[in-house]
């Protein structure tokens, strides 16, 4: 075998320009492999991200209460009993964040719009505000300054709220300035209260079009809640991967200590709102989802991205592997003398169909790594820059304003692996056909 490398080696110095043609279209193919595996990756982080900020934590723990058939509000009653309940069952807890929920109007200077309010304590969430980056002022009001202004931290005061850079730019409103919150109670009341903006956050995508973050005695407020009502307690998990085995752990813990389990459903929580609104119970029931299931309508685009990844790549090592064939072709004609020389002097077909095949798997390996590097070095500079994505409907699918790029020891690997693979299985017939000739035919066609 090291005999064989040594030739296969010289065999690709010596044929350096096909060499380099055929090892530059690998590594190209190689370079945006990595790319289209690392902006995939970098949805998939975004949506992780986004959702378990946003939406669910890890695992959630949330409630449906109908005080009559026709009434309902998405609240927990007896919170503090339920929690102690869900820390107790729950192995390799980070820990937990309470969160209130409410629907409706928010009134600003130059437009309105329906959202969802997240009711927040500032203090119990040590993850919020390292994750929100915060826009600068002039990315959300025209004039406005290439700083950011405002803290989110401030939510710990009553009466104030965090928006979104595309709602602040709807509502025409800055940080400092006062909107007004018009929401229905469980009676059928309309009520309002003032909210003073204390920081604008920057967009992640569509899950961030319909969410605003405001401290959590506002929401109270606004409903008329008690303090032992909460809306879904968001479990963080030391290993967000256990969260599906996490959430069957709970559900049978809550189910055996008397709660009204509601069956498991893979939609998001708002999803479901209509439905139990037609329902015919009164009282409490628990929900207890994952972050998949509350951002499940979203999996599209993480689906869609890998697809277009895989079909793109297809198309073009299709291509990559018809060049491989016909270099392999030429090199065969090119050595038939050295095939039957060696063939003369007592190498076996095996072992000539060896040396073929090795040149390719090198030529593959060299040029699909040489791809990777290059392509993680562009990935990394990239990320880096944090370029900005000017299209709205681009913010939606990548969900995020920025570009952000991510890849893995795992993805590199597979795709130098994969071009590896596919450049040796290309030569398998050239090869074959190379093994074939027969030395006295060999030599007397050099002739």
């Amino acid at each position: 075998m090291r005999i064989l490398l040594g030739i296969a080696l010289r065999n690709l110095v010596q044929s350096r320009r096909r060499t380099a043609l055929v090892g530059v279209a690998i590594g190209g193919v190689t370079l945006l492999l990595v790319c289209l595996l690392a902006l995939a990756d970098g949805v998939r982080d975004n949506l992780v991200r986004a959702a378990t900020t946003i939406s669910a934590g890890h695992v959630s723990v949330a409630g449906f209460f109908k005080p009559n058939a026709t009434n309902l509000n998405a609240i927990v009653t007896g919170r503090a009993a339920l929690r102690k309940l869900v820390e107790e069952n729950v192995d390799g807890l980070d820990y937990i964040v309470e969160r209130h929920r409410g629907w409706g109007k928010v009134v600003g200077n130059e437009g309105t719009l329906q959202v969802g309010f997240s009711g927040v304590v500032a203090e119990d969430e040590p993850a919020l505000f390292d994750t929100l980056s915060l826009a600068w002022e002039s990315e959300y009001l025209a004039g406005g300054r290439d700083e950011v202004i405002g803290d989110p931290r401030e939510l710990a005061e009553p009466g104030t709220m965090v928006l979104f850079a595309a709602q602040a730019r709807r509502l025409g409103v800055r940080v400092g300035d006062t909107v007004t919150i018009k929401t229905e109670t469980l009676s059928g009341q309309t009520n309002t209260a003032d909210a003073r903006i204390v920081a604008v956050a920057r967009d992640l995508g569509l899950l961030s079009s319909y969410a605003v973050f405001v401290d959590r005695g506002l929401i109270l407020d606004l409903y008329r809640y008690n303090e032992d009502t909460t809306g879904a307690f968001w479990i963080y998990l030391e290993d967000i991967d256990r969260a599906d085995e996490v959430m069957r752990t709970l559900r049978t813990a809550i189910a055996e200590a008397g709660y009204a389990l509601r069956e498991h459903e893979s939609d998001p929580f708002y999803f479901k709102v209509s439905r139990v609104q037609t329902e015919d119970w009164t009282g409490q029931q628990i929900d207890v989802t994952t972050w998949r299931d509350e951002v499940s309508f979203l999996t599209f685009i993480v689906t869609g991205f890998s697809v277009l990844t895989w079909l793109i790549t297809t198309i073009l090592v299709s291509v990559i592997a018809v060049g491989i064939m016909n270099a392999i072709w030429t090199a065969v004609r090119e050595r038939t003398r050295e095939v039957g020389t060696m063939r003369a002097v007592g190498l076996s077909r095996g072992r000539v169909l060896a040396l073929f095949l090795l040149e390719a798997a090198l030529l593959g390996l060299v040029s699909s790594s040489a791809g990777a590097i290059l392509g993680l070095g562009l990935i990394t500079l990239l990320d880096a820059l944090s370029i900005r994505i000017p299209a709205e409907a681009a913010q939606v699918i990548l969900l995020s304003d920025t570009l952000h790029l991510r890849i893995t020891p795992q993805a590199l690997a597979s795709a130098v692996g994969v071009l590896t693979l596919l450049t040796a299985a290309s030569a398998i017939w050239p090869s074959v056909q190379a093994a074939a000739l027969r030395p006295v035919k060999a030599l007397q066609h050099a002739e």
